[in-house]
């Protein structure tokens, strides 16, 4: 053996050792989970969402944030009762007028629970409150069937509403939301919103945080579905939730952040808080964009 040979040799073994050595003293698993780390950082480029389809506009300058299969068609649960109360105040109905609630507005199946009995006596107005506030589905579907023309004549109503706001994607077949028919794409669905703000009257049921209603001899108290109309850190235009379980978890609302009237719409959210907490994601993820903006914007001029 040369002695060349055993030099390399030697020097392959001191490399091997120091290599063996720098192993032992890094904890195993410790480079991933580090990598895992750095990966779950909030991003200005994504505000990591849950929600499988979402939207998010600011009106004020005309411009979307945010996008993620938004011309996707998916079912829309509950959502669906905007476009009825938009319909009916289009209709011109007296929010007055006692209407009675029938066997006819008794859905059969998951989700279509209601504390409304057939008899029950209460205005258009107080309907459409509960409709849009606790998303009543006896309250929608009673509505809907006193409008001029009756049930079809409003089902109609509602999709010619939805080819005049240029919703293109969006199909309705019933009033409250319960069938996966009725279906729109977040592009729609902020199209509705923005014309749902317009109507006093849905904006302030949409976001009451309770309303009683007396039935007989009884005061009946119903809470909002959306929890964030509640907090005093929100500034909340209009909104309305919507679940059944082809659609997910829903929301969509007209809010204001940093003085900027946002859009935010949210489809098909897994997890029952999930939907609140994918739009407290949103809230701070413009909020950073717009600071971040600003101050870019500062450091330019």
């Amino acid at each position: 053996m040369s002695q060349v040979y055993r030099l390399r040799m030697a020097a392959v073994g001191c490399l091997l050792f120091v290599a063996s050595f720098c192993q032992a003293a890094i904890p195993q698993g410790s480079v991933q989970r580090t990598h895992l780390k750095y990966a779950s950082r909030p991003s200005l480029a994504e505000p990591g969402l849950r929600s499988s389809a979402a939207l998010v506009l600011d009106t004020t300058h005309s411009s979307v944030l945010y996008s993620r299969r938004s011309d996707v068609a998916l079912p829309i649960a509950s959502i669906t009762k905007l476009m009825t109360a938009l319909v009916v105040m289009d209709a011109g109905q007296s929010l007055d007028e006692i209407l009675v609630v029938t066997d006819e507005d008794r859905s059969i199946g998951k989700g279509s629970a209601s504390r409304l009995a057939p008899g029950t006596r209460l205005s258009r107005g107080n309907l459409m409150h509960l409709a849009l506030m606790a998303s009543e589905n006896r309250a929608a579907h009673a509505l809907a069937r006193n409008y001029p023309g009756g049930l079809p004549a409003c089902v109609l109503a509602m999709n010619a509403k939805a080819r005049e706001l240029g919703m293109t994607n969006a199909h309705f077949i019933e009033p409250t939301g319960l069938s996966d028919e009725n279906v729109a794409s977040p592009a729609d669905l902020s199209k509705l919103v923005m014309a749902a703000a317009r109507v006093p009257a849905i904006r302030e049921y949409s976001t009451d945080a309770e309303h009683v209603v007396q039935v007989g001899p009884r005061e009946l108290r119903y809470r909002n579905t959306d929890s964030l109309v509640s907090r005093p850190d929100w500034n909340i235009v209009v909104q309305k939730t919507g679940y059944i379980s082809e659609a997910g978890r829903c929301l969509v609302m007209q809010t204001v952040i940093e003085d900027r009237t946002v859009v935010i719409v949210l489809l098909n959210s897994f997890g029952k808080r999930t939907r609140v907490a994918d739009a407290r994601r949103v809230r701070r993820w413009v909020e950073a964009t717009l600071v971040s903006h600003a101050t870019a914007t500062a450091a330019t001029t």
